[in-house]
Parts: structure tokens; C-alpha cells; sequence
């Protein structure tokens, strides 16, 4: 007979999950609070109602576009992710390759590398062999970093898959690229669309990397954001970052009624 949990031990539990939570919620509450005080300067808690700090967000090239750009190489990102992921995947989930498990190593070690050394490391690379850094430089370090992402959902989805669909497909006479493209696919699309999200959400709000590499025709959001902070305290960056996290929020909201990211990440 199983014992119900003592009380104090609920209690606390509770007290605990509450804690974490305020903890982690708090500074996006001073954040979003901050965005709509009358003050010309960030303080909380926030004097007044305005949206004027919202207006001014919208009408200024400072923020229009790093936004703009931050959202292409989100976007390219995403998509080589998504392809080079799931083919990796695949690959390893449904093939007998020698060295898979070193290979999947591997492929999943950008996620245990500090972002700072991975950086530097990309840096010095394209300093000496391309001469300098570009625009799809910096995509193609978003996606060494990504990647990982899409490989887990991926493979996640692909060990909770029933295989007997595939040799159903076989079975009834399907060539290897109608198993793929009709049976393997659509079941992998769950993990496909999370990992290629998380991949965009990566990219969008990576600092270091862009940091690093850097050019002075393309700025991404976050620095920009970074560079206001540095010279002016204006609650303008509070409505960016604002902004950022609806739109972050509403993503994740549409993901889940499209895929249902509870059945990748359970």
C-alpha cells in the first residue's frame, strides 16, 4: 500500500516550485514593467502608464534593422537545421553506419562547448582562412550550435514511432524515397518543426557569437539592444525586449497547436 505524501512535505514542495518560479519570471516582470513608464529612464516599478517607449521602438532604424537582419539569419538558420538535422537523423536512426555512436558524439558536442570558445575558435578560423567574418559566416555558426537540437527531437520522435507503418509501406511495394517522403516524414515533422524552432530561437537571441563575429554592415538585435544599454538607459529597450518575448511566447503557442510540443519533449 502506497503512503499519501506527508503534508509538510507538500507544503514545501509547493513553497519550492513557487520560489523557482518567481525567481526565474521576476526579471521579465521588471522588464515588461520597465516598457511602459512614463520616465525617460528604466525604473521599476514603473511610473505611470505610456506606450510611447512601444511607438518609438517601431519608428527607429536603431532597433529596425539588427531586427530585421536578426531575423533572416534566424530564419536561414532554422531551415539549414532543420534539413541538415533531420538528414543526420535519419541517417543514424535507420541506416547501420560504422561509428554512429561517435558520429552522434560528435554532432551533439556544440551543445557541452562554451558559446565563448566556440566564438573565439570561429574568430580565429575565418580571420586566417577567409580574411574576415560575413554574414553567412555567422549563420553557419548558428547552425554548428543548432543542430543538435533537431538531431534529439528527431531521433525522439523516431524511437517513439511504431515501425511497423514503415514495413506496412514496404510490404505493400513503396520504393525507399516513397517510405521517406510519405511514411518516414510526416512522422518525423513533430520533431523537425520543435528543433527547428528552438534553432530559431537560438539564433535570434544569441549575443556571443554575433559578438564575435561581427562585421560593421550587419548588427543583430541583441547587440544593438546590448549598445543602447551601454550609452543609454532608455526604456526603449524594455519595449524591444518586450516585444521579443511576445513574439517568442506567441511561437511557441502556434507550435504547439500545429505539432504539439508535448509529444516531442515528453
Amino acid at each position: 500500500m502506497v503512503r499519501s505524501t506527508p503534508l509538510p512535505l507538500r507544503i514545501a514542495s509547493r513553497v519550492f516550485l513557487v520560489a523557482v518560479a518567481v525567481f526565474m519570471l521576476g526579471p521579465l516582470a521588471v522588464v515588461v514593467g520597465a516598457a511602459f513608464t512614463t520616465s525617460r529612464f528604466l525604473s521599476f516599478p514603473p511610473t505611470g502608464f505610456s506606450l510611447q517607449w512601444f511607438a518609438e521602438a517601431l519608428s527607429d532604424a536603431t532597433y529596425i534593422a539588427p531586427f530585421l537582419f536578426s531575423l533572416q539569419v534566424a530564419v536561414a538558420t532554422a531551415a539549414a537545421t532543420a534539413v541538415l538535422g533531420t538528414l543526420f537523423a535519419l541517417g543514424i536512426a535507420r541506416h547501420s553506419i560504422p561509428g554512429s555512436g561517435v558520429l552522434q558524439a560528435i554532432a551533439m558536442s556544440p551543445l557541452t562547448m562554451p558559446s565563448i570558445i566556440f566564438a573565439i575558435a570561429m574568430l580565429q578560423t575565418v580571420s586566417q582562412v577567409l580574411g574576415g567574418s560575413a554574414s553567412w559566416i555567422l549563420v553557419l555558426a548558428h547552425v554548428i550550435v543548432t543542430v543538435p537540437y533537431v538531431i534529439r527531437t528527431v531521433l525522439g520522435v523516431i524511437a517513439r514511432s511504431d515501425s511497423f507503418t514503415e514495413e506496412a509501406a514496404r510490404t505493400m511495394g513503396a520504393r525507399w524515397w516513397q517510405r521517406y517522403w510519405h511514411v518516414l516524414l510526416p512522422i518525423c515533422r513533430p520533431g523537425i518543426v520543435a528543433g527547428a524552432f528552438l534553432a530559431f530561437i537560438v539564433s535570434f537571441d544569441d549575443a556571443v557569437l554575433a559578438l564575435f563575429l561581427r562585421t560593421p554592415q550587419f548588427e543583430t538585435l541583441p547587440l544593438a539592444i546590448y549598445g543602447q544599454l551601454e550609452f543609454s538607459a532608455s526604456p526603449t529597450v524594455a519595449a524591444v525586449s518586450t516585444m521579443s518575448m511576445a513574439l517568442t511566447a506567441i511561437s511557441i503557442l502556434a507550435i504547439e497547436k500545429i505539432v504539439g510540443l508535448g509529444k516531442v519533449f515528453s
